[in-house]
């Protein structure tokens, strides 16, 4: 018998099975819980994949933007099945597919949420594939639409080129028509290239220097994730009324405190700097709570440019929801070539 079925007809038999943060840093906790119960205007979710991202490091080891009390269910982004309406959900049904971005609570196999946040995933869209296309994809796509306003033959500089938002930018901008250029470790330049992209080895040589060889009059956008001292050569290998964007700090994850404050400081000098080229940074949990209208209309049309097969993201393996501490540590290492997901079925 289906777990949401026996909840249905008896909601003691089913448990649900969630993957919790009782400390941070700490080790993540395999926990069996009753089954939530969606509100009024919220839908619950059978989950059946969560996206692995650098963001759920961050959100484990308390550096995130935003804080929650712990204890607190892991996992930035589900895709699954509604299993069941809060009463006042009218425009959904029961077994529709649907997509959303949580921040948090998304390693779990049951998940309640509002009504008014999932957007549809069409049918025939692998839940392994849709999930990537959240957290990911969407970042890629509104940095590059909504922030830098890329025109087709722009020259652009991704770094972690081969990681799974780099890859989502890779394939966007060679639909786009960009002339991409990306930073990778040896044994992912292939990746990279095969991605339309010209690939610089950041491990053998300065990819800032390289860069200007390329392109001596600098790119027209640079996006990077890293932060610290990346984001002075990333900067400068732009032209004059050229874009850097910044999303993410993963050089400041050893670094608790002063990584966080050496990154930040670093930022706001270049947003302050007079050279006639502008920084931004994105993040995707600000944006969304300022435009959401956005966040439903980009994924929608990064779902049907799946679905139409000019988009098929980089899914680097799948893992069962309970080895989820596996999925980090293998993300951690730095050696993932596109995105790691969790199959929350099992």
């Amino acid at each position: 018998m289906h777990e949401g079925t026996a909840a249905r007809q008896d909601p003691s038999l089913a448990r649900n099975t969630s993957i919790v943060v009782r400390q941070l840093r700490g080790p993540l906790e395999v926990a069996h819980e009753p089954l939530p119960e969606p509100g009024p205007r919220q839908v619950r979710i059978r989950v059946e994949a969560a996206g692995v991202s650098q963001a759920d490091i961050t959100i484990r080891n308390g550096m995130y933007p935003t804080s929650a009390p712990l204890p607190f269910t892991l996992g930035y982004d589900a895709v699954g099945r509604i299993d069941k309406l809060g009463s006042e959900v009218k425009h959904l049904r029961e077994g529709q597919r649907v997509a959303a971005i949580v921040v948090r609570g998304a390693y779990t196999q049951y998940l309640c949420w509002d009504a008014e946040d999932v957007t549809p995933v069409p049918e025939g869209v692998e839940p392994s594939k849709a999930v990537c296309l959240l957290l990911n994809y969407l970042t890629a796509y509104q940095m590059l639409h909504r922030v830098a306003q890329v025109k087709g033959g722009e020259k652009v500089l991704v770094t972690s080129a081969a990681g799974g938002v780099g890859t989502a930018l890779l394939q966007l901008g060679r639909l786009q028509g960009l002339e991409m250029y990306g930073t990778a470790s040896t044994g992912k330049l292939e990746l990279v290239r095969s991605l339309g992209a010209t690939p610089i080895d950041y491990t053998r040589e300065d990819f800032a220097r390289r860069m200007r060889e390329l392109v001596p009059g600098g790119v027209d956008v640079a996006l990077d994730a890293i932060g610290g001292t990346n984001f002075n050569r990333a900067y400068s290998t732009l032209k004059r009324g050229g874009h850097f964007v910044a999303y993410g700090f993963t050089s400041a994850m050893n670094s608790p405190f002063w990584g966080r404050v050496d990154t930040f400081a670093r930022y706001g000098w270049l947003m302050m700097k007079p050279d006639g080229r502008k920084a931004t940074f994105y993040g995707i949990m600000f944006w969304k709570r300022d435009h959401p209208d956005w966040f439903r209309e980009d994924l929608t049309a990064l779902l049907e440019l799946h679905r139409q097969g000019k988009l098929e993201p980089v899914v680097a393996g799948t893992l069962p929801l309970t080895e989820a501490s596996r999925a980090l540590e293998m993300l951690d290492t730095g050696k993932v070539q596109g995105k790691l997901v969790l199959d929350c079925t099992r």
